[in-house]
Formats: C-alpha cells, sequence, structure tokens
C-alpha cells in the first residue's frame, strides 16, 4: 500500500538515508560504549563501567527508535554488517586505557550529534516533525553526554 503522510517520495527517501547514518554511527557508538563498558580498569572503574552501562543502554534505546521511523517512512530499516560498513565511527587497535576510552566518547557521541543535525536538517526541509523530534532528542542525548565526559578528564 502507498505511503500518504504528507512527505513527498523524494524526500522520505533524503531522510532516510539521513537516519541510516545516525543509525549506523549510533550503533558505532553503542558498539564502542559497551565494549569500553567490558574493559574499562584503574581506579575510576567502578564509576565508568556504572556510567558505560547507563549510557550503552540509553543508545542501545535509541537504535529501537531511530530503526522504526525508519521504517515509518516507508523503507527498511539496515541492520548487521550494513550497519558497521556504514558508521563513520573511528574503530580501536586494542583496547585504550581510562582517559583514551573517555576521550574516544566524547569523540564518538559527536559524530553521532553532527550526524543528528543533518537528518535534522533533511527533516526540517521536508516538514517532518516526527523525525525532527526525534533528532533534536538525539543531539540533546548526544551534547549532554560528551560534555558530561569531557568534565572527567578536564585539567
Amino acid at each position: 500500500m502507498a505511503i500518504d503522510i504528507g512527505i513527498e517520495t523524494k524526500a522520505r527517501k533524503k531522510i532516510v538515508k539521513a537516519l541510516e547514518q545516525v543509525l549506523a554511527d549510533t550503533y558505532g557508538l553503542y558498539q564502542k560504549t559497551h565494549g569500553y563498558h567490558w574493559n574499562v580498569e584503574g581506579p575510576m572503574f567502578n564509576t565508568l563501567h556504572l556510567m558505560f552501562e547507563a549510557q550503552y543502554n540509553e543508545v542501545w534505546l535509541a537504535l529501537d527508535l531511530i530503526a522504526e521511523r525508519i521504517r515509518s517512512l516507508g523503507e527498511y530499516a539496515p541492520f548487521g554488517v550494513q550497519m558497521g560498513a556504514k558508521s563513520d565511527m573511528p574503530g580501536d587497535t586494542g583496547v585504550p586505557d581510562a582517559q583514551t576510552m573517555i576521550a574516544n566518547l566524547v569523540s564518538g557521541n559527536e559524530l553521532v550529534v553532527r550526524s543528528a543535525r543533518s537528518a535534522l536538517k533533511a527533516a526540517e526541509d521536508a516538514g517532518d516533525q516526527a523525525t525532527a523530534d526525534l533528532m533534536t532528542q538525539r543531539v540533546a542525548v548526544g551534547e549532554k553526554t560528551a560534555w558530561m565526559l569531557r568534565a572527567l578528564i578536564a585539567k
């Protein structure tokens, strides 16, 4: 059945393309944060272990919202290796120390914020308030998380 939600097909496809990037980058952030949760060591272990757990749980829930928005716009949500291949999230060559983990997560959250801003613009241009609202939330959460992580390594 055709989709008739007041957003032209071309605009929906542009929004979905932007959301696919947000989804991929968010998935990369999820993997990195969860991996850091498992592997963090040092004097801040308990604080970081718990903080990373709260963060990866929040990101996990966000993945579902983003994927479901893609489905609401009439496209299939990418999954598995499709997402990993699209992510701009830099990988790690080993297990970094706690300070590097924090710095990497600042950068990772900022990457997702930039992706979400791009999708927000596409949504606003098309009058897609639902996607714009979701991306506004992702920007706010990412900026706050980056700030909190940045505060841990402030000199």
